[in-house]
C-alpha cells in the first residue's frame, strides 16, 4: 500500500473514532450498540478495501466505481454527520458558559431533535455525490488582449482534470465534447490530467481525433502529473497518432490567426527554489518558439505558472490540478491549499485561470461543481 492508501487508510480510522464518540449524542441503548456494529464494519471494510486495492483508482471497472462511489456517499454522510454534531455541541456548550447554565453531564449524549442531523447530512451526502459532480457549470470571460481587432470575440474553451478512470468514463468525456461544440468554441484547451487510466487512454485518444474536426481550430493540449504516472511514452505515441496540438515544452501558432498557443510540462521539482526555477526554464523553452510581441495563450497544468507568466506579461494562463478544492463556499475554496486555487488570478496586464476540474479521484463536490470555462478575446487598442 502506498502513501495515497496509508492517509486514506488514517482518514477512515479517525473518522470511526469520531463517529463513535458523535454517536452517544444521537441514540441510546441497544440502539446505539447497534450503530457502533455498523460504524465499525463499514469503516473498517472500507479500510480493508483501500488496503487491498491500492490501485482500484485508475484501474477499476465501471461497475466497482459505482459500488465506490455509493460507499463515499455513505462515508460523506457519515463524516457530515459528524461535523453538524460538533458544531451543535460547540455551540450548546458555548451558549451555557455564556448564560452561567449549569451542565446536565450525565445528559451527554442526547441533543434535541437528533434525527435532523443525520438526515441533513443523508441530503448533503446525496447532493455532493449524485447531482452537483456529474452536473457541468458553463463559465465565461473577457480577456482583454493586445491584439489585431481580427481576434476580437475569438473564443477558448477549457476543460482540466478529467482524471480517466472508474468516476469518468469514455461517455462522460463524450458528453463533454459535445457540450464544448456546442459552446461556439474556436478552439479547444485541455490542460493536462486527462489520461489517467491505462485501459482507456487509447480510447480517449481516439475520441479526442474524432473531435478535433468539430472546433475550427482544433484541440490543443498540455501534460498533467497524471500523465507521467500512467506512462507517459504511450501516452505521447498515442496523441502523436492524432491530429491534438500536445505542446511539451513548445509553442505553435494558431493556423490563420495571429494567435500562439504555447505549453509547459508539469514541475516536479522539490523544494521552492528548484520548483521555481524547474517552471521558469519550461516557460523559456516553451516561449523560444514565440515572436516577440505576438499574442500568446499559455497552457500549464500547475497554478504556479500563472507566476511566471506575469512575469513575462503573457495575457493569459489557462491551469487547472486543484480541482477547485472540490469543496467551497459562497464560490470560494474551503480547503485552499494552493497559492492559487480556484477561478481568476489578475496581476498587472495578465490574467491566469485555475479551472474546477471536470472528474476526480474522489467523486464528491460541494459548493464546487465540475465547469466548462469560457475565454472570449478582446483586442485592446
Amino acid at each position: 500500500m502506498g502513501l495515497f492508501g496509508t492517509i486514506l487508510v488514517t482518514f477512515t480510522l479517525l473518522v470511526l473514532v469520531l463517529s463513535l464518540w458523535c454517536s452517544r449524542y444521537l441514540v441510546a441503548g441497544r440502539r446505539w450498540q447497534m450503530v457502533v456494529a455498523v460504524l465499525i464494519l463499514f469503516n473498517g471494510g472500507t479500510a480493508w478495501f483501500i488496503m487491498s486495492n491500492d490501485r482500484w483508482v485508475h484501474q477499476a471497472s465501471a461497475g466497482t466505481g459505482l459500488a465506490v462511489s455509493w460507499d463515499i456517499i455513505v462515508f460523506m454522510g457519515q463524516l457530515i454527520t459528524c461535523v453538524l454534531v460538533l458544531l451543535a455541541v460547540l455551540t450548546r456548550w458555548g451558549w451555557q458558559r455564556m448564560m452561567q447554565v449549569p451542565v446536565d453531564g450525565s445528559r451527554r449524549r442526547l441533543l434535541k431533535k437528533a434525527a435532523l442531523y443525520p438526515a441533513a447530512a443523508a441530503g448533503l451526502s446525496l447532493y455532493g455525490g449524485l447531482y452537483e459532480r456529474n452536473h457541468v457549470v458553463e463559465r465565461s470571460y473577457t480577456i482583454p488582449m493586445t491584439a489585431t481587432k481580427a481576434l476580437t470575440g475569438y473564443r477558448i474553451a477549457q476543460i482540466s482534470d478529467i482524471h480517466l478512470g472508474p468516476f469518468f468514463r469514455i461517455e462522460a468525456l463524450r458528453a463533454l465534447l459535445e457540450q464544448a461544440v456546442n459552446g461556439g468554441a474556436d478552439l479547444l484547451a485541455v490542460t493536462g490530467d486527462l489520461f489517467d487510466d491505462v485501459s482507456q487512454n487509447p480510447a480517449a485518444a481516439r475520441l479526442l481525433e474524432e473531435y478535433v474536426d468539430r472546433f475550427p481550430d482544433g484541440i490543443w493540449f498540455c501534460l498533467g502529473n497524471h500523465e507521467y504516472y500512467r506512462g507517459l511514452p504511450e501516452i505521447q505515441r498515442l496523441l502523436a497518432q492524432t491530429r491534438v496540438h500536445a505542446l511539451y515544452n513548445t509553442a505553435a501558432q494558431v493556423p490563420g490567426h495571429n494567435l500562439w498557443l504555447a505549453g509547459v510540462e508539469y514541475s516536479f521539482a522539490k523544494g521552492e527554489g528548484p520548483f521555481r526555477q524547474q517552471r521558469h526554464d519550461y516557460l523559456a523553452q516553451a516561449m523560444s518558439a514565440v515572436p516577440d510581441g505576438a499574442p500568446v495563450v499559455l497552457l500549464a497544468h500547475h497554478p504556479e505558472f500563472i507566476d511566471e507568466a506575469a512575469e513575462r506579461h503573457i495575457p493569459l494562463t489557462l491551469t487547472g490540478h486543484t480541482h477547485g478544492s472540490q469543496f467551497g463556499i459562497f464560490g470560494l475554496p474551503l480547503f485552499p491549499v494552493f497559492k492559487y486555487t480556484r477561478g481568476m488570478v489578475q496581476i498587472g496586464s495578465s490574467y491566469g485561470y485555475v479551472h474546477s476540474g471536470n472528474g476526480s479521484w474522489f467523486p464528491f463536490r460541494i459548493g464546487c461543481p465540475p465547469e466548462l470555462a469560457y475565454f472570449n478575446i478582446q483586442a485592446e487598442q
